[in-house]
């Protein structure tokens, strides 16, 4: 029998529902359970063919845990490798080298030093900073938030140089973005599973929290669509994440990716609302089940993005389209004698069909 475990903290919606539609499926050999930890030992599996992680970035046990369970052979949804070494700011950089619009951003140190750490442990970073440089780039009105962080936790939005200090001075030991403000026209956020599966859903993160998937307005252009469903894929592709959230603010038509760090996503029933609980329960329990199936003992059953193969391949994160050969010229030939000219007749065009 292979399991399926789910590891989750305070949520109780959406882990609950994934493990009882995996059972309803009833699927043979497969089965579906919250995980329970006991005790743990050094290279000792824990029993899982699969592992859902809801959990791990805010409980270190639960951490260092699953990266035990995936090197004796649990495929963990999602790679604690991985999930561990990204972070907000890298994530930006990487979506610029592979096409995906983001706004300005800029990486600002902690306010306060760092636990063990003095001013000399810093003498690299040149003080004061040049901050007229880094003002300009962002421009004001901008938002600071934390390099790694999430939830709206320690968001800020400011609206000149004094404004960026006085926030600033409160942040403690945070290391913090400045990033500009994308005034938008829409906004989405969309699940993406398994790399392949999307979901894209209208939102608007100026409202309260459970109000920010009940917009109303015009339908979105399929063709906008079309893009963001291709960013969301591309960035997940090369990032390497099973389950995530990308959010898009749309400025001038453009899509631009604000937040695509979210391998725990929101997933409860009372925020997201029901049809779109209804499609995570059942695209993660899809998902889960597939990959339970593809599980093998004794090897590696993570997902590796396409960043990390290409770095440890030595290849181009982004491909180079290879130079269009030149055509050979052709050697010129005698004139040959001219026949008497003939009335062009224009071929009728056919009928563009009406879309």
């Amino acid at each position: 029998m292979k399991k399926i475990g789910i590891l989750f903290g305070q949520e109780r919606s959406f882990p609950e529902a994934v493990i009882e539609r995996i059972n309803q499926k009833a699927e043979k050999g497969i089965s579906a359970e919250a995980v329970k930890i006991d005790k743990m030992f050094q290279n000792a599996p824990l029993g899982y063919a699969v592992i859902i992680d809801r959990i791990s970035q805010d409980v270190p046990f639960y951490r260092a845990s699953l990266k035990n369970a995936a090197i004796t052979g649990t495929a963990v949804i999602n790679n604690p490798f991985w999930w561990s070494a990204d972070e907000k700011f890298f994530n930006n950089v990487l979506a610029e080298q592979i096409g995906v619009p983001v706004p300005k951003t800029a990486l600002i140190p902690s306010r306060e030093h760092p636990d063990g750490t003095t001013s000399e442990s810093f003498s690299n970073l040149a003080m004061p900073l040049d901050w007229d440089a880094i003002f300009e780039y962002t421009g004001f009105p901008a938002y600071m938030k934390p390099y790694d962080g999430g939830g709206w936790r320690d968001v800020y939005k400011l609206h000149n140089k004094e404004d960026f200090f006085d926030k600033h001075s409160g942040t403690q030991q945070l290391v913090m973005l400045l990033q500009e403000e994308i005034i938008f026209e829409e906004y989405f956020r969309c699940y993406c599973i398994g790399g392949k599966h999307v979901r894209i859903m209208q939102y608007d993160p100026r409202n309260p929290h459970h109000l920010r998937y009940a917009t109303e307005g015009k339908s979105p252009d399929p063709k906008l669509l079309k893009t963001v469903e291709e960013y969301t894929l591309k960035l997940c592709k090369y990032l390497g994440y099973d389950f995530n959230t990308v959010e898009f603010a749309v400025r001038d038509g453009v899509p631009i990716a604000i937040d695509f760090c979210n391998p725990a996503p929101d997933a409860d029933v009372k925020s997201v609302g029901q049809e779109n609980f209804d499609w995570v329960v059942e695209t993660t329990a899809n998902y889960a089940i597939e990959r339970a199936k593809a599980q093998k003992d004794g090897q590696d059953n993570l997902t590796w993005g396409e960043y990390i193969k290409a770095s440890v391949g030595g290849k181009p994160l982004v491909a180079k389209a290879a130079p269009k050969a030149s055509k050979p010229v052709a050697a010129k030939k005698a004139p040959a004698a001219k026949a008497p000219a003939e009335k062009a007749v224009a071929k009728p065009k056919k009928a563009t069909p009406k879309k």
